[in-house]
């Protein structure tokens, strides 16, 4: 799971995945007209000669078997290619990248609230989440990208699909979920691919060939990569909460202004501040925003027309394009710790959304 941006990700999303929970109606979809111009109407009978039979409704074309995950492809490509993005970007502080972004959502956003009229501070009674929700993931967000800065493209992504275990974990305490036997050898299973991929000196000794030549600025983006996964955890729990009550949009809204928000507050707190001298840089912020709404944009196509489980499962290719990714612009071959590490934790994903797949199918 990437780093749900996670949005939230993308984060949902926080990738993962709610941020598709509420679907704009009826995108998934169109009539045949063509087919239904080319197929002829019954004929009007004699007792029809004043009026035209009713003519029976034009079938909607069914979805291309597989185009679901076809889009969950692309969303996963689009999402490694913003965590490449903010990887490449070298003078600009994460928490500014943060604000560059939630800046680009707030000019799509607001448009959709008009259109929607779904006005900009939402039910009553579900406020509270909401502002918790736009604080949460906005700060899942600024670790994640402190992360891509401070460690590996492979290191992050796969430590941010973490996020599946301690949501399970956090739905159990405060959604009264049940926690079974397999989450937690799936809980076990993730723990066991963070703890290779970090390597903590008290248990592998001195043995650290490969790693990043300063330990703990590794460290550093290890440690905000799994604050990313426990805070987007936090996000999908609130989610969760809220339900339906609350449109997607407004859900987005408060996301990104509260982000935007929190940034400016950090940037002067730091002193860090500064519009981008590289105009290399400036392009990679503008691609960023882009690369995730494109993100955005197919998971939520994919969600609507594919269930959840194979989703899921086709969201694990986000690892595989960035060990590519690594490999390719950064001439950073992965250890084998690494890799031991990324198949442990996609194991643990791929077992949660089968079992999920397998419960949904009954």
């Amino acid at each position: 799971m990437r780093p749900l941006d996670g949005t939230g990700e993308a984060e949902p999303p926080e990738s993962g995945l709610p941020l598709t929970d509420h679907a704009p109606p009826d995108a998934s979809e169109e009539p045949a007209a063509a087919e239904a111009e080319e197929t002829p109407g019954p004929r009007r009978g004699w007792l029809c000669c004043s009026s035209p039979c009713a003519q029976p409704e034009a079938k909607k074309k069914a979805p291309c078997p597989g185009l679901g995950l076809f889009y969950t492809l692309l969303s996963a490509f689009f999402f490694s290619v913003g965590s490449l993005f903010v990887k490449k970007v070298q003078d600009v502080h994460a928490v500014e990248i943060s604000a560059f972004r939630c800046v680009f959502q707030m000019l799509v956003i607001i448009p959709c609230l008009i259109y929607r009229k779904t006005g900009f501070i939402g039910p009553k009674g579900q406020r509270i989440f909401l502002v918790l929700r736009g604080v949460l993931g906005s700060t899942a967000m600024i670790l994640v990208y402190y992360a891509f800065q401070s460690t590996s493209l492979t290191d992050t992504i796969v430590i941010t699909f973490s996020c599946s275990v301690f949501t399970t974990i956090l739905a159990c305490i405060f959604l009264k979920e049940k926690y079974s036997a397999w989450d937690a050898l799936f809980t076990a299973f993730t723990v066991t691919g963070v703890v290779l991929i970090v390597r903590p000196p008290f248990l592998f000794g001195s043995s650290t060939a490969g790693m990043d030549a300063n330990y703990s600025v590794h460290l550093q983006g290890t440690f905000a990569a799994l604050g990313h996964a426990l805070f987007a955890a936090m996000t999908l729990v609130i989610l969760r909460k809220m339900g339906k009550s609350v449109d997607y949009f407004l859900s987005i809204w408060y996301y990104v202004i509260l982000g935007l928000v929190e940034s400016i507050i950090v940037l002067f707190v730091l002193g860090e501040w500064s519009l981008p001298y590289c105009g290399l840089d400036r392009l990679f912020l503008i691609l960023i925003g882009l690369s995730g709404l494109g993100g955005q944009v197919f998971i939520t196509k994919a969600v609507q027309i594919e269930k959840a489980g194979p989703v899921a499962l086709m969201r694990t290719m986000d690892v595989v394009f960035a060990f590519i990714f690594q490999i390719v612009f950064f001439n950073d071959v992965p250890t084998w710790w690494t890799v031991g590490g990324a198949l442990c934790v996609v194991a643990s994903s791929a077992g949660a959304a089968i079992r999920k797949w397998c419960q949904t199918s009954k």
